[in-house]
């Protein structure tokens, strides 16, 4: 279902719509400062001479749509700044873009992109674990493809789902070498006369990782290359919305009917791990105001080496220190630095509780409040 959304009294944006027409043209007549991200994967420019056979003498379905043709690398240089230009113009402020390539095209996407303001964050190599193999035996095997992330803006905010990224590599900390398929099997999307719909087609799990990691539920996610639609099939299961640009009708056709079938995932679902930093602050001192401590109290260090008493004013005094939860820790401990919250507990029916479990019983509550 189409959602249309008002920008400061300018014409309305066709969210989870596709747009036909030239990317550039379509871009140009959508409201200025629309979009949280925009996930670009343009003609590459590929430079084929010819066809390309298999060993066996079978030829190879590559790329050699008229899409993808340029007179000359000046005529690409030119279609590329224009395009970025639009791009830029439907971020918002706090907007980011993703540019997916290959060797043919990544570097001078990249030039453009710095020359046209935009602040590089990353590179990402997107290592394909099942590559086509290089067929004539002259270079190495082309296994991967660069992606590069940058915001709107140099010093510019964006979103960036840390924790959750996190989360999703196990644990560890998400590096900038993603390991994932090519797409095959049933997610290869067909024609009626069952050959590949599109000769590029992303994988959803590369733009599922590009979505959870830089946008929220509920932010516009625009791709001015849309093709068979993966970008907005992740978009609309994530609950972002959408909005597509595909000038190629055949391409239009095979995404709208892809679009129909996907399914939304539930609110719960859709929440993701956040940064501790983003949760909200609560000061040692609420947890006194509100009679969870009490003026006079004593805390324990988690080691049990230190003591020190609770003040009215939310600080604490030792027996060398006086000054906040994290003050008096890390003279106690004769440290730089120490995070008070984890450091002291109180006592309970004789047993030790860190005070952050106190914390978090208010953050809870702050959580459950009606908007």
């Amino acid at each position: 279902m189409t959602k249309m959304t008002q920008i400061g009294g300018a014409s309305a944006l066709p969210l989870n719509t596709i747009l036909a027409g030239d990317c550039i043209e379509v871009m140009n007549g959508l409201p200025e400062a629309s979009a949280d991200l925009i996930f670009a994967d343009p003609p590459y420019n590929l430079q084929l001479k010819g066809e390309l056979h298999r060993p066996d003498n079978s030829q190879v379905d590559a790329v050699d749509d008229a899409w993808d043709r340029f007179d000359s690398f000046a005529a690409y240089d030119r279609f590329t700044r224009d395009w970025l230009a639009a791009a830029r113009r439907l971020l918002k402020p706090g907007g980011a873009i993703w540019v997916i390539g290959s060797y043919h095209n990544i570097f001078r996407v990249g030039a453009a992109l710095q020359d046209a303001g935009f602040w590089i964050l990353n590179d990402v190599v997107w290592r394909k674990s099942n590559p086509m193999p290089n067929f004539r035996g002259k270079r190495f095997t082309n296994a991967h493809e660069t992606m590069i992330w940058a915001s709107r803006d140099e010093g510019g905010k964006y979103t960036f789902n840390y924790e959750a990224l996190k989360a999703l590599n196990e644990g560890i900390q998400m590096r900038s070498d993603w390991v994932l398929p090519i797409c095959t099997g049933h997610e290869r999307l067909k024609d009626d006369q069952g050959d590949k719909a599109h000769p590029t087609q992303k994988p959803e799990s590369l733009l599922h990782r590009v979505l959870v990691g830089s946008t929220n539920p509920g932010d516009v996610v625009l791709d001015p290359f849309f093709g068979t639609g993966t970008t907005g099939a992740v978009a609309k299961m994530l609950g972002r919305d959408y909005i597509g640009i595909e000038r190629e009708e055949a391409y239009r056709a095979v995404a709208e009917k892809r679009l129909k079938n996907v399914r939304k995932f539930d609110k719960a679902a859709l929440e993701v791990s956040a940064s501790k930093r983003a949760e909200p602050r609560v000061p040692f001192g609420q947890l006194v105001e509100r009679g969870m401590l009490r003026p006079g109290e004593e805390l324990y260090s988690m080691n049990g080496r230190h003591k020190a008493k609770v003040r009215a004013d939310g600080t604490l005094i030792g027996s060398d220190a006086k000054g906040s939860i994290h003050q008096v820790g890390a003279a106690c401990e004769g440290a730089p630095s120490c995070n008070g919250w984890t450091y002291w507990c109180y006592k309970k029916d004789g047993k030790r509780v860190p005070i952050d479990i106190l914390r978090q019983q208010i953050r809870a509550e702050m959580a459950e409040r009606p908007n």
